[in-house]
C-alpha cells in the first residue's frame, strides 16, 4: 500500500506545482488530467498485488482483464471530460497523456520490483 502513497503523493506535488506554473485557469484541466489514470493505475496496483501475493500464476489473466477495462474506460472518462465536463483539450490532453505514462512506467517498475520478491503484501 505505500506504493499508492507514492503514486497520490508525487502526482498531486506534481499537480500543486504545475497549477502553480500554469495558473488557476488551466488547473481545471490538469487536475482532471491526473485523476483518471492516477485512480486506474492506485486500483491496479493493489489488485496486482493482492492477486500476486495470492496466486502468482493469476496474475497475468488479472493483467489481461484490466488492460481490457482500461481500454474502455479511459476512451469514456476522455469523453466525458472533453465532451460533458468541457474541458479545454490542450491541456486536459498533455496532463493526461503525461500521468498516463508516467503511471504506467511506475506501475512496471514496482511489478518487476514485485516479481523479484522485493515486495511483499
Amino acid at each position: 500500500m505505500k506504493e499508492v502513497a507514492w503514486m497520490a503523493g508525487v502526482s498531486v506535488a506534481a499537480w500543486l506545482l504545475a497549477s502553480v506554473a500554469v495558473g488557476r485557469d488551466t488547473s481545471i484541466e490538469l487536475f482532471f488530467g491526473m485523476l483518471g489514470p492516477l485512480l486506474v493505475a492506485c486500483a491496479t496496483w493493489v489488485m496486482a498485488e493482492r492477486t500476486f501475493t495470492r496466486d502468482p500464476q493469476a496474475l497475468t489473466g488479472l493483467m489481461v482483464a484490466a488492460f481490457a477495462f482500461k481500454l474502455v474506460f479511459f476512451g469514456g472518462y476522455v469523453a466525458v471530460m472533453l465532451r460533458v465536463i468541457g474541458l479545454r483539450l490542450v491541456p486536459f490532453a498533455v496532463s493526461f497523456s503525461s500521468y498516463f505514462i508516467a503511471l504506467h512506467l511506475v506501475e512496471a517498475l514496482f511489478l518487476r520490483r514485485l516479481f523479484a520478491g522485493g515486495t511483499r503484501a
